[in-house]
């Protein structure tokens, strides 16, 4: 990971706050990924951070995209430019699959002309794809457990298990291809019994609709939610892999594509938020640090992922608990309400967040007028 040196040296020429990506961590945890889950195509989970540069290191090293807009959709594409024709819609098979169960008519209309893997969840999203994008291949999307996990998504999305083949047929009837099966155990999943459950009860869709007559189904993806190492409590990622691997082996021959959307986990140990102490108050007791980012800006995982980045200083000293807040004027703006930092720190001093790639900068605005941190690539 980039050095704390460096990033002092980052700041003083360039400013701050300051958003720094190190491609290097973003290849090593690609590579930690296909380690581990061999028979597992990566499909990154664009959303988690969408920065072109991140994309292109991503292509570079092998991985397939998850996208789930058409702005996602045109960044990932644009790796398509200057390859022949004729290798254009395997290229989309194998590089990109639509994710959000539920689009837009128009979104539809714009994806069909690529021949797209799309998922979907519902009766109503059939008689869409139907109308708007009939050379979409589908995915049904089914609702798993996503007990334990930092950000549930089974309340949005998910086709009940029992309704899953009836769905699918419904989707030959109507004369779409249903591919395979998808599911989401949940953002940043550290209970692995949800794949476990997730992996059998797809298995067991599988063989249901194998006896309904549906034998078209050739893929599973396992969706994301593979856990960042935020804290010592994370189990790391191999024991994980280990249980997925046991469960896909067992359930699944060789002639299924298994599929995975990892986001958080290629993204968020690759970035590193520095800013700057801008004022500093007393406030019924307790030591307050106002710093140039807030959750309006990078750290805006504090909102909408509910996520705890932990701030550090460059300086070493007695510490004691403070509350770090945002440049704006909005009293949401709160990075930390219990933060240990030096007492001795002051105005202009730096401070730094680590594994903060993911669900971060991705959020930014300019509300309040102030600029999102200014984006560093290093070892690109």
């Amino acid at each position: 990971m980039v050095t704390r040196s460096a990033l002092k040296k980052l700041a003083k020429e360039l400013g701050t706050p300051l958003f720094v990506v190190d491609h290097d961590a973003l290849r090593r945890n690609y590579a930690t990924f296909k380690k581990h889950l061999p028979r597992v195509q990566a499909y990154y989970a664009v959303k988690a951070n969408s920065d072109p540069a991140i994309v292109k290191t991503l292509y570079e090293a092998g991985a397939s995209f998850d996208v789930a807009s058409m702005p996602e959709f045109k960044v990932v594409h644009e790796y398509i430019k200057g390859m022949e024709p004729k290798q254009r819609q395997d290229w989309i098979w194998d590089k990109i699959i639509y994710a959000n169960p539920i689009k837009a008519n128009e979104t539809l209309r714009e994806l069909d002309p690529y021949k797209p893997l799309v998922t979907y969840d519902n009766y109503e999203e059939i008689r869409k794809i139907k109308k708007y994008a009939p050379h979409a291949g589908l995915a049904l999307r089914l609702r798993v457990p996503n007990t334990g996990a930092m950000a549930e998504l089974s309340s949005k999305f998910g086709a009940a298990p029992g309704e899953a083949v009836d769905l699918i047929l419904a989707a030959e009837k109507a004369g779409l291809v249903v591919e395979g099966l998808s599911f989401h155990v949940g953002s940043q999943t550290t209970n692995f019994e949800n794949y476990v459950q997730a992996i059998n009860l797809a298995a067991n869709v599988f063989r249901e609709a194998k006896g309904r007559g549906y034998t078209k189904m050739n893929l599973l993806d396992i969706g994301g939610g593979f856990p960042a190492p935020y804290d010592p409590t994370v189990k790391p990622f191999r024991v994980l892999a280990k249980i997925i691997n046991r469960e896909i082996h067992r359930l699944f021959p060789k002639n299924i594509q298994i599929l995975a959307e990892p986001g958080r986990f290629l993204v968020a140990t690759a970035a590193v938020a520095v800013s700057k102490i801008i004022g500093k108050a007393v406030r019924d007791g307790k030591l307050c640090y106002y710093i140039d980012d807030g959750v309006y800006h990078t750290f805006s995982g504090v909102i909408f992922d509910h996520c705890h980045y932990h701030l550090k200083a460059f300086s070493k000293g007695p510490t004691q608990i403070c509350s770090v807040f945002g440049p704006t004027c909005d009293a949401l703006d709160v990075v930390s309400m219990a933060e240990e930092l030096p007492a001795d720190l002051e105005l202009g001093d730096l401070l730094y967040s680590e594994n903060i790639g993911a669900y971060s900068h991705a959020s930014s605005t300019y509300f309040n007028g102030f600029p999102p941190a200014r984006v560093v690539h290093i070892n690109q």
